[in-house]
């Protein structure tokens, strides 16, 4: 769990998350209110669009989640039990990532007409930048350490919660700090993420694309100086 990372991987674990916060937020505009990391979100989502019979919009929510799984199972396959290749699952979600800033920044659409089959022109969009979230969520699994995903902000949350109690009892009294610290990346992400698509569109995703690789990059370097240990 995050209470038991050591801080170069709790640092790299902000910073994925800040990465997360900042391409959610800009897919939630983009895509009118869909997520690429939030998956309950997204469920409860196109339950109700199903409800309400928009079977386009229903469809596309779950066409999401299932980009979603399956990077989680391509972070997954990419993983060794043996080595670690964090840095190699974080180009692959820069990469995808790249992919899906081109996809955006070729077909630019109005966040208020993102209905129903118009949800068909951001798709491609949408599925690749689940797929790097669902990635992502892979970072911290494996190898026999501490196993968390990324994007859980509802079990952060949970634990917050118990951590201040436990504290209040006499307990660690520091540990939830570290959960406290990875809901405010996601937030602050999500924040900067909005801001930048205001001001730049959809080429704010080029610059999730470019941290990712950054955080590729010191994750590397990380597991470098820590010898075979994980990064």
């Amino acid at each position: 769990m995050v209470d038991s990372l050591p801080r170069s991987r709790l640092a790299i674990a902000v910073l994925l998350a800040v990465l997360a916060g900042y391409i959610d937020g800009i897919a939630f505009i983009y895509l009118g209110g869909y997520f690429v990391s939030f998956m309950s979100g997204n469920t409860t989502q196109s339950g109700v669009e199903l409800a309400g019979g928009d079977l386009a919009a229903a469809g596309f929510g779950f066409a999401v989640i299932v980009a979603f799984v399956v990077g989680v199972m391509a972070g997954t396959a990419i993983r060794s039990p043996r080595r670690d290749r964090s840095w190699l699952l974080l180009l692959a979600v820069a990469a995808i990532t790249a992919v899906g800033a081109a996809l955006a920044s070729a077909a630019p659409v109005d966040p208020n007409a993102v209905t129903g089959s118009a949800l068909l022109g951001v798709a491609p969009t949408a599925v690749c930048l689940a797929l790097g979230m669902g990635a992502v969520n892979t970072v911290f699994s494996g190898r026999g350490g501490p196993s968390f995903g990324i994007t859980y902000m509802t079990g952060a949350l949970v634990k917050i919660g118990e951590g201040i109690v436990g504290a209040l009892r006499g307990g660690d009294r520091t540990g939830w700090l570290r959960y406290l610290a990875l809901w405010l990346a996601i937030a602050v992400g999500a924040i900067g993420g909005a801001i930048s698509y205001a001001a730049f569109g959809t080429a704010a995703l080029w610059y999730a694309a470019i941290f990712a690789g950054g955080i590729a990059a010191v994750s590397s370097r990380v597991r470098a100086s820590r010898g075979s240990a994980p990064a």
